[in-house]
């Protein structure tokens, strides 16, 4: 798990409502490998947006689990699920920001 570079740990940012809102707040969301830990997100953070010269504050990580889904069809029910993911929610310091949510 060590040899993952920046780019292979965090995936991309989550572009919600939500998160979006919370951005205004020094707050931002992304989707990051599932075996990634809180130092490894940090450090990727930091790195992908050294341009910017942010400073991460706080790492908060959660796994969403798969969700059952169900729909009916002409041929009977049909189960599946939907893929579980890992998100990550990094504050950074009072007054940074990361202008890839800022244009959204």
């Amino acid at each position: 798990m060590s040899a993952l570079g920046a780019a292979e740990v965090i995936l991309r940012p989550v572009v919600s409502e939500k998160s979006i809102d919370e951005s205004s707040r020094g707050k931002y969301t992304f989707r990051v490998h599932p075996g990634a830990n809180k130092i490894q997100i940090k450090a990727a953070i930091e790195e992908l947006y050294a341009t910017e010269k942010i400073n991460v504050v706080s790492v908060n990580v959660l796994t969403k689990l798969p969700k059952t889904k169900q729909r009916g069809t002409k041929r009977g029910r049909v189960t599946g699920q939907t893929a579980g993911w890992r998100k990550a929610v990094v504050t950074l310091a009072p007054g940074q920001k990361i202008q890839f949510f800022e244009g959204v």
